[in-house]
C-alpha cells in the first residue's frame, strides 16, 4: 500500500525521521516523499525537500500530509496547507494534545483529519499508535494511515477521538513510568546492599529482557507473573506488598487518571 502513496511530511524530527526511515524500509520509493523542514536535516537518498510550504515543487500532489511538527507551533505552520485540503488529501497528525476540531479551524470543516498519539519506542520500531479519525476520511485514507504509522510500530484505532486522552496516559507517557519503574528497582537494590553499576544493570536489563519475553508470548501478563512465582518464595513475599490494596495498581491508577486528566487540560 505504501508504494502508492505520494507522501508530504511536515517537521523531521525523531519522530518524523523514525516514520521516513520506516516507510522507506517498508518499501516506499524515497521520491514519493518530500519533506518540508527549516533545519535542513540530512535525509534518505532520494528523498525531496524544503524548508517551507513555498518549497514544495508544483503539480507534487501528497495523497497524505504527515504533520510532526511541536504542537506549539502547529498553527503557525499549518496555515498555507489549506491549499491542499480536497478529497484526495488526509491530513495525519502525531503532533501531541492537539485536537481533531483545533486542525478544523485551519484547516477548514472539510479537511480530512486523522490524529495519531504514538509513544516513543517508535523511534525503535516498537511503538503504539492509536489512531483517531473525523468523519471526512474514507475506509481507504483509514488504512492509508494505519499503514503508513505501522512503520513504527503496532496501531489501533479510538472510535471516539475522547479517548485519545486515556491513551497518552497509558501509552503516550507509559515509557516514562517504565523507566522509572529501573530507576526505583535500581534504588532498592542499593537499599539492599548492591552497588550502584549492578544494582542498575540488574534492574535495566530485567525490564528489557522482560519486555522482550512479554513481547514474544501469547500469554497474558497475569500468566507470566504467575509463571515466576512459587508459592511462599521471595517472588510471592514481594509481590505480596506490590498487589496490596494499596500497592502498584492504586499507584499506577492514580498517575494514570491524572496524566488523562492534564492531557484534556492541555487540549482546552
Amino acid at each position: 500500500m505504501t508504494q502508492t502513496e505520494t507522501i508530504l511530511l511536515v517537521g523531521c524530527g525523531k519522530m518524523g525521521g523514525a516514520l521516513m526511515d520506516g516507510w522507506i524500509g517498508q518499501g516506499t520509493p524515497p521520491e514519493s516523499i518530500f519533506a518540508v523542514d527549516p533545519m535542513a536535516p540530512e535525509l534518505p537518498a532520494g528523498v525531496s525537500a524544503g524548508a517551507a510550504f513555498a518549497d514544495i515543487p508544483e503539480g507534487f500532489a501528497p495523497s497524505v500530509v504527515v504533520l510532526a511538527v511541536k504542537p506549539q507551533v502547529m498553527d503557525e505552520v499549518l496555515a498555507p496547507y489549506v491549499a491542499l485540503v480536497g478529497p484526495g488529501t488526509v491530513f495525519l497528525s502525531i503532533a501531541a494534545g492537539r485536537t481533531i476540531a483545533s486542525f478544523e479551524a485551519v484547516l477548514g470543516a472539510e479537511a480530512r483529519v486523522v490524529r495519531a498519539m504514538p509513544n516513543t519506542p517508535a523511534a525503535v520500531g516498537r511503538g503504539i499508535t492509536v489512531l483517531a479519525a473525523n468523519g471526512h476520511v474514507s475506509d481507504a485514507q483509514r488504512e492509508s494511515c494505519e499503514m503508513l504509522m505501522t512503520a513504527v510500530g503496532k496501531v489501533a484505532w479510538a472510535e471516539d477521538e475522547a479517548l485519545i486522552d486515556a491513551v497518552t496516559g497509558v501509552s503516550g507517557s507509559g515509557p516514562a513510568y517504565v523507566f522509572h519503574l529501573v530507576e526505583a528497582m535500581a534504588a532498592a537494590g542499593i537499599a539492599a546492599g548492591l552497588a550502584p553499576d549492578l544494582a542498575m544493570q540488574l534492574a535495566r536489563e530485567t525490564v528489557v529482557g522482560s519486555g522482550e519475553l512479554l513481547g514474544r508470548s501469547t500469554d497474558p501478563a497475569a500468566t507470566l507473573r504467575e509463571n515466576v512465582t512459587s508459592p511462599g518464595g521471595t517472588t510471592a513475599a514481594a509481590l505480596n506488598i506490590l498487589m496490596a490494596e494499596d500497592g502498584l495498581t492504586a499507584l499506577m491508577t492514580r498517575a494514570i487518571l491524572r496524566a488523562t486528566e492534564r492531557s484534556r487540560e492541555l487540549a482546552g
